[in-house]
This record gives C-alpha cells, sequence and structure tokens, in this order.
C-alpha cells in the first residue's frame, strides 16, 4: 500500500455549542477517487476546507506531502482582481503547469475565455472554477459539489474527465449518478466522526444501513446491561468491598455511555398538502412558439398533460428548460400557438434561484407568512417549530435569519414552505440542488407519490429515471435549435430511444448512398421491407431472456437484503452484488436491442 499523500486524524472542531467534527479522519493515497458523504450540516465542505488548508482545526493531524499539489473547488468562486476567465483560470497554474491546458478546458467547458468573471451565471462560475482547479492536474484533488448548476452535458464531460485523472479525487456531491460512476472509495461523515468503506458510492447506502443497524442493536445490549446491573446493585449478595466500588464505577460509565449516545439525525417527514383534485386536461399546448430575437427557442411544439403525469425537462443550460416551463405554465406568453390549463389548478412553484428568499426574514416568519406563531398545514392548524422540526430545524432556530443557512438548509427551507400549501400542481425548477441523500430520496418519494402532476427541470439523471414518467428534451441535444421532443419514460429511456432513432437514420442513409436496385428485382426489393429471421427471433425471445435476467437479478436482491450478509460473509456479498452488475449490464443490452428492433418493426409495418 503506497503512503498516504494527505492525512486528517482525530480532527476536532467546534464553533460552540456540540462539536461540529469530533475524531474526523479522511487519508487519501495515490490514486484514490473518494466520495465525502453525510447529511447536510455534519461538517463535509468544513472537514474538505482543513483538507485544503484554508480552515484550521482546533486539534487533531493535519498531514500534507510535501512535494504535492493540491487544488481545492469551493462553492463560491472568488474572482476579485481578475478581468477575463482567462487570466482567473491560469492563475491556478504552477510554474511547470501546460498553459494550453487551461485553453481545452475552458473550450470543452463552452467558455471563451474573454468572459468578464463579474457578469458569469451560476452555470458559467461553475465552470470557470473548475478549468483553474483541473488546468494544473494536481496530486490531490478536492471538489465541493463540482456540478451543481451545470447540465448534463457537461456532468458526463466531466465524469470522463475524472475517471481518467491521474489526480486522487476528494469529492462531495449530492448527485448519485456522478458518484456512483467516479468514486471507488467512500467516507462517511456521520456526528463529527467519519467511517471509510473501500467501494464506491454504488454499495455506500446498503452498508450505512447496517452499520446504523449494528449500532442500534449494541445500544439495546448497553441499556440491557445497565438494568442487569442495577438489579445487581439493589439486590445483590455483598461482597468485598473494592469489587462493589468497581463495579459501580463501571455502572457509572455504562450508564454515561447510555445517556451521551447520539443517534442518526432524522430523516425529513412530510407529504405535500391535500388540494381539490384538478381536472382530467392539465395543459394543452398547440403549436407554441418562442423567440428571443433571431434565436428559436421552441418551435411549433405540442403536448397535452393529464392529470397525475410526471414530466421532466432536460437540455444544456440556456437551451429554453425554464422558457418553455413558464410558458406550460402560463406565466410566459407564446409568440404562436396556444395555451389551454385545466380546471381547479393550486399551483406550487420551487425556484432553481431560490429567489423567493428575503434573507433577513426568520425562518418562522417564511414558513407562516407573517401570520404569527401557527400555520395550516393539510387543513390543521399547526405550531410553527413543530412543523420545522419534521425538517430537521430545531426549535431554536425560528427566530434566525435565512441568511444563516447553508444552501442545503435553505433548500430543505422552501421545500417545507412549498409543501404546507395544498397543491395539485407542482412545478420544481432544480429542486436537487443542495439537498443531502436522505432529503432526496424523500423528494423523490412525494413526486412518485404525488396523486396530482408534477413538471420539473433536473440534471440529476437518477431523481428523473426514479420518478417522471416522460422526458421533454431538445431533438439536437448538442445545438438545440428550438426542436423539443417528449418522450416516453425516464433520461435511461430517452438516451436508449434516441440511439435507436440514432441507429436508424444512420442505417436510412446508408441504404441511400447504395446504388438503386433495378426494378427487374422486385423479390429482393421486398425482401428488405422485411424483418430476417434473426432479427423476428431475437425480437420474440429477447422478452423471455430479460424476464430471466429480471429473475435472476431480484434472487440476489433478497439474498443481499439481509442486514447481516456483508458481516457474516462479505465474500458472498460482494460475489453477489459482482454477478448483479453483470446481470443488470446484459439486461440493458438486451432491453436496447428488443427496443431498436421493435422501433424497427414499427416502422416496417406502418
Amino acid at each position: 500500500m503506497a503512503p498516504p499523500i494527505l492525512k486528517l486524524d482525530d480532527i476536532f472542531l467546534s464553533f460552540g455549542g456540540a462539536p461540529l467534527l469530533a475524531g474526523a479522519s479522511l487519508q487519501v493515497e495515490p490514486g484514490d477517487k473518494i466520495c465525502l458523504v453525510g447529511r447536510n450540516g455534519s461538517g463535509k465542505s468544513t472537514l474538505l476546507k482543513i483538507a485544503a488548508g484554508l480552515v484550521e482545526a482546533q486539534s487533531g493531524e493535519v498531514f500534507r506531502h510535501p512535494s504535492s499539489t493540491v487544488r481545492y473547488l469551493e462553492q463560491a468562486p472568488d474572482f476579485a482582481g481578475f478581468s477575463t476567465v482567462q487570466a482567473y483560470a491560469e492563475a491556478g497554474l504552477g510554474p511547470g503547469d501546460d498553459p494550453y491546458r487551461v485553453t481545452y478546458l475552458l473550450s470543452h467547458l463552452g467558455l471563451t475565455g474573454e468572459e468578464d468573471p463579474n457578469t458569469l451565471s451560476g452555470g458559467e462560475s461553475r465552470r470557470a472554477a473548475l478549468s483553474r482547479v483541473l488546468a494544473p492536474e494536481p496530486d490531490i484533488l478536492l471538489l465541493d459539489e463540482p456540478t451543481n448548476h451545470l447540465d448534463l452535458p457537461t456532468i458526463e464531460w466531466l465524469e470522463g474527465e475524472l475517471q481518467k485523472t491521474r489526480s486522487a479525487l476528494v469529492l462531495i456531491s449530492h448527485d448519485r449518478r456522478f458518484l456512483e460512476k467516479v468514486s471507488t472509495a467512500t467516507v462517511w461523515l456521520d456526528r463529527g466522526t467519519s467511517r471509510r468503506l473501500d467501494r464506491g458510492f454504488a454499495h455506500f447506502e446498503a452498508w450505512r444501513d447496517q452499520v446504523l443497524e449494528a449500532e442500534e442493536l449494541e445500544q439495546h445490549k448497553l441499556g440491557k446491561a445497565i438494568e442487569r446491573e442495577e438489579h445487581w446493585l439493589r439486590y445483590g449478595v455483598t461482597a468485598r468491598r473494592k469489587r462493589n466500588m468497581r463495579r459501580l464505577g463501571e455502572l457509572q460509565t455504562m450508564r454515561s455511555q447510555y445517556r451521551g449516545h447520539k443517534g442518526p439525525q432524522g430523516t425529513v417527514q412530510a407529504s405535500v398538502s391535500d388540494a381539490q383534485e384538478s381536472g382530467k386536461l392539465v395543459i394543452e399546448a398547440d403549436k407554441i412558439t418562442k423567440s428571443f430575437g433571431e434565436r428559436a427557442i421552441v418551435t411549433p411544439f405540442s403536448i397535452r398533460v393529464h392529470r397525475g403525469d410526471c414530466i421532466g425537462l432536460v437540455g444544456p443550460n440556456g437551451a429554453g428548460k425554464t422558457t418553455l416551463l413558464t410558458m406550460l405554465t402560463g406565466q410566459l406568453s407564446p409568440d404562436s400557438g396556444t395555451i389551454k390549463l385545466g380546471t381547479n389548478l393550486e399551483i406550487a412553484t420551487l425556484d432553481q434561484k431560490r429567489e423567493d428568499l428575503d434573507p433577513e426574514d426568520t425562518l418562522a416568519n417564511y414558513l407562516t407568512d407573517g401570520r404569527g406563531e401557527n400555520l395550516i398545514v393539510n387543513g390543521e392548524q399547526r405550531h410553527v417549530t413543530g412543523y420545522m422540526k419534521e425538517f430537521l430545524f430545531q426549535p431554536e432556530q425560528a427566530r434566525t435569519p435565512i441568511k444563516s443557512l447553508s444552501g442545503g438548509e435553505r433548500a430543505r427551507l422552501m421545500l417545507a414552505r412549498i409543501l404546507s400549501r395544498p397543491a395539485n400542481l407542482l412545478i420544481l425548477d432544480e429542486p436537487t440542488n443542495d439537498l443531502d441523500i436522505e432529503t432526496l430520496d424523500l423528494l423523490q418519494e412525494i413526486v412518485a407519490g404525488f396523486p396530482g402532476t408534477v413538471i420539473l427541470v433536473s440534471h440529476d439523471r437518477d431523481f428523473l429515471d426514479r420518478t417522471v414518467t416522460s422526458t421533454i428534451a431538445p431533438a439536437v441535444p448538442d445545438a438545440p435549435d428550438g426542436r423539443w421532443i417528449e418522450y416516453a419514460g425516464g433520461y435511461s429511456d430517452m438516451l436508449a430511444q434516441r440511439k435507436g432513432a440514432l441507429e436508424e437514420r444512420r442505417k436510412a442513409e446508408k441504404a441511400a448512398e447504395k446504388p438503386k436496385v433495378q426494378e427487374t428485382a422486385p423479390a429482393a426489393a421486398g425482401a428488405k421491407g422485411k424483418l430476417s429471421f434473426k432479427q423476428k427471433f431475437a425480437l420474440e425471445n429477447l422478452p423471455k431472456e430479460m424476464a430471466k435476467a429480471e429473475a435472476e437479478i431480484a434472487k440476489r436482491e433478497q439474498v443481499m437484503a439481509d442486514p447481516n450478509l456483508f458481516t457474516r460473509d462479505p465474500a458472498a456479498f460482494n460475489r453477489l452484488a459482482a454477478e448483479m452488475e453483470k446481470l443488470r449490464a446484459g439486461l440493458t443490452v438486451m432491453e436496447e436491442e428488443w427496443l431498436e428492433l421493435e422501433m424497427l418493426r414499427e416502422e416496417l409495418e406502418g
């Protein structure tokens, strides 16, 4: 094993009150790709800043290899003193670094380098900051929410860059798919301490649940041991005084441990307030268009949105997702075409820019709209502090100004306000920004189980796959021209359909390039209008093979659901996980092949 190039050991830090970090550790070796996970407010960003040397721990050991270079991507980059993005990015280079790397990165990130840093949008700021930290190819890259405000093409490009980089990585992100693809180890920061799993994020949640179950069992055993000792203290036969004093001391220690145990932070408990049912047809758009100057944002686009639909909008930044969303909800008039909204609509909106938040307002005032200490949720009067607890806010935070909250806490606060309002149409613009994994899980359950209609804009592929029933995306993903297409299913389904359509287009172009068959060969021409025997056989048999694969996956999932399997037989757990990964990969290939053949059959028959 290579010696560490960065090591944090027994880190303690407190800002008054309960310590934020109490014995946290982090060890980075060459080539490591570590994701740092934990609840909002658990100290992830602070630990990363300690690793970067920007914050000093109150106690503990911090070691950085003297010859190692470190670059840190902060959530809010400081552009002061730089006239252009190029100058800002080049300032991150070391004496022997290649300046061409900056040009290469800016180009792939969609920037020219001539932009004024003071006029950049959130996404452009993140791209500029990424080019600055990636350009030197440092020994250690510390990345705090690198995917925030990035669009999907850029996230997927960044994944590729980080997968092939020689730099050791420590990254914080809420994007599950991104973490699964990039990380090879996981450090879980929980209640001030850290635990390490030498496997990527894909294995984290099962491991976390096992750890918490084992901890709960140990706490239960400790409680029983205290009961036995207290019984001995009251009724036991008197023995030697020293032995009695020793056991009494041990009892006091156990009591102290039991009382001092701090369980895991609770989960958000919430649901959307019931509203009157909307009409069956929620939105009908007929050939709507929108342009700004000579640039077409939406060319004739039509859609019917029914009650119960959950529709996702995806595409590069600047493609016009928010414009299309505001037109569909009647907030922006189209240049041509018509928008009809259904009856009895009650709309709740989450804005990605969080513009609804007044930084000087207090949490309680924001939640109650300044109407005292109570609010109405699902027709019942609730005290604001009790409602705040459901979203993991403490009662003493009721009078705290919003400006003191972290990004994740602000997102949670807006979610709390939206869910307290009766609604049958949810409009969510980048709802996953800054949310921790557990709160994301709750939001996913709310969206998936919402009886009304949901329209959301998101760059979170995993969230889209788990929630939406259809996906609207630009017809040309790399160069949006105003044409939008609705695909059935989530993001992965959209990619599969795009791939099938692209293959068919390539086949058609290839066929068009061949010399035309003479009219004297009608039989041969007719044969080209049918599926081959091999294609027919595959179309009929692939569903059976897919069902078999799904059954095999289900069998292994049932075995792996045993919470004690990893502790009892880690080799069996790893073998089952590898088998499931192989089966899922094979199932994906079969699904894509079947979809392509089905589309080909429909085209030939219709």
